[in-house]
């Protein structure tokens, strides 16, 4: 049985730092691309991030960029999202997923970012609110 779970979800103030866990059972997290979503209350669910199988190619969506850093952990079959520089506006439930392996020609492994569609496997989700 497929199960991925996130942790590391809180309440931050303006400016802080969160590092959300993505941890598999049942699947070997290397093999695919893994992707971080995110719903807000009222909103649709959009990627902020994803990386490629293996040693894969990282995508951002705009907003995050140069704020949030994913990271995988094959020894303990976990992925990382590290968040700095929060921002209220990144309150949400933030989710992982899994999708199959992408080759992308003369690039490598890579993923994607805005296509919640290609991810079959979701964790329960966990909060993160930015607030002072």
């Amino acid at each position: 049985q497929v199960q991925l779970v996130e942790s590391g979800g809180g309440l931050v103030q303006p400016g802080g730092s969160l590092r959300l866990s993505c941890v598999a059972s049942g699947v070997t997290l290397d093999y695919y691309a893994i992707g971080w979503f995110r719903q807000a209350p009222g909103k649709g669910r959009e990627g902020v991030s994803c990386i490629g199988s293996g040693d894969g190619i990282t995508y951002y969506m705009d907003s995050v960029l140069g704020r949030f850093t994913i990271s995988r952990d094959n020894a303990k079959n976990t992925v990382y999202l590290q968040m700095n520089s929060l921002k209220p506006e990144d309150t949400a439930v933030y989710y992982c997923a899994t999708a199959p392996p992408l080759w992308i020609r003369d690039q490598g492994y890579g993923c994607y970012v805005d296509r919640k569609n290609e991810y079959d496997t979701w964790g329960q989700g966990t909060q993160v609110t930015v607030s002072s």
